[in-house]
C-alpha cells in the first residue's frame, strides 16, 4: 500500500513538472493549429468579423493557377536543395572526421553560418549577387565570363537562392553526420582492412549502411525545412522576379498579411501541412528498404 501511494506521488510530481511544457504546447502550438483549421472555412480580413463559407477556400485553392506555380517552385527548391545539402554535408563530414591537429577549428568555421542570422546572411549574399559590383560577378569577369543578373533573372534567381540556402545549412547537417560517423565502431573498419577492403569498399559496405539512420534523419528534416523556406526569399527576392522564387510559405504570407485573406491563407497552410505529413509518412515507409538499425 505504501509503495502504491509513493508511486502515485511520483506520478503526480512528474505530471506537475510536465505541466509548463504541456501548457506551452497547448497555447502556442495546438491552439493556433486548431484556430487555423477553423479559419480555413471562413472569409476574414482581420478587420471585419469572420464569415463562414464552408469549402470555398479549398475549391478556390484547387483552381488557383498561382497555387500550382508556387507549389512547383517549392518542389524545385526542395528537389535541388535537399539532395545537394545531404551530399555536400556528408562529404564535408567525412573530410572533417579526421584526427589531425586543428580539425576543431575547421569544424567551427563550417558551423558558423548555422548560428548566424538568416536575415543578415541573406543581406550579405544579396550584395554578393549584385549584378554591378557583386563579388561573384567580379570573379566571373576575371575569367572573362559575362556578368550574371543573379536575383533579377527568372533563370538564375532560384538557383541563387538554393545555393545560398545550401551553404547556410551545410554546417548543421555536417555536425549530425559527424556524430553518426563517430558512432560507428572502428573494429568494422579494422576487420575490413584485414580482409583487404579498400577505402571505397569500406565506405560502401560499412559507412553507408551504418550511417543510414542518420542519413534518413537528415533527409527528412531537410525536406521539411525546404518546404518551409521563407526568410531568404523575403529578404533576397520577395518572390520575384515574375514569381520565379515565390514559394508556398511566401504565398501564405502574401495572402495573410499583405492582402489580408486570412481564411484563404489558413487553407493554404493546412494544405501544406497535409503535403508535408504525407511526404514524411512516405519517407518512413520507404526507409524500411534502405535504413539499417
Amino acid at each position: 500500500m505504501v509503495a502504491v501511494i509513493k508511486d502515485r506521488k511520483e506520478a503526480v510530481a512528474g505530471y506537475l513538472f510536465l505541466l509548463p511544457a504541456l501548457g506551452g504546447i497547448l497555447v502556442f502550438i495546438l491552439g493556433p493549429v486548431v484556430a487555423a483549421i477553423a479559419l480555413s472555412f471562413t472569409k476574414w480580413d482581420l478587420l471585419t468579423p469572420a464569415k463562414f463559407i464552408g469549402l470555398s477556400n479549398y475549391q478556390e485553392l484547387i483552381q488557383d493557377p498561382m497555387f500550382r506555380k508556387v507549389m512547383l517552385n517549392t518542389l524545385i527548391f526542395t528537389g535541388a536543395s535537399a539532395p545537394l545539402s545531404l551530399i555536400l554535408s556528408l562529404g564535408l563530414a567525412l573530410a572533417l572526421n579526421q584526427k589531425i591537429k586543428g580539425i576543431v577549428v575547421f569544424r567551427t568555421i563550417y558551423f558558423l553560418p548555422v548560428v548566424s542570422s538568416m536575415v543578415a546572411v541573406s543581406l550579405v549574399w544579396r550584395w554578393l549577387y549584385n549584378p554591378n559590383y557583386g563579388l561573384l560577378n567580379y570573379f566571373l569577369n576575371l575569367l572573362h565570363l559575362p556578368s550574371v543578373n543573379w536575383l533579377f533573372s527568372t533563370t538564375w534567381a532560384m538557383p541563387a537562392v538554393i545555393l545560398m540556402s545550401v551553404w547556410k545549412g551545410l554546417g548543421y547537417n555536417m555536425v549530425i553526420f559527424l556524430a553518426g560517423l563517430q558512432g560507428i565502431p572502428q573494429m568494422y573498419y579494422e576487420s575490413a582492412k584485414i580482409d583487404g577492403a579498400g577505402k571505397f569498399q569500406a565506405f560502401k559496405n560499412i559507412t553507408l549502411p551504418l550511417l543510414s539512420p542518420t542519413t534518413f534523419f537528415v533527409l527528412v528534416i531537410s525536406i521539411i525545412s525546404s518546404f518551409q523556406v521563407f526568410d531568404q526569399i523575403f529578404v533576397m527576392t520577395s518572390g520575384g522576379p515574375a514569381h520565379a522564387t515565390e514559394v508556398i510559405i511566401y504565398y501564405i504570407y502574401h495572402n495573410a498579411f499583405q492582402i489580408f485573406r486570412m481564411g484563404y491563407a489558413s487553407a493554404l497552410a493546412f494544405c501544406l501541412f497535409i503535403i508535408i505529413f504525407a511526404l514524411t509518412l512516405l519517407q518512413i515507409r520507404l526507409s524500411k528498404r534502405w535504413v539499417f538499425y
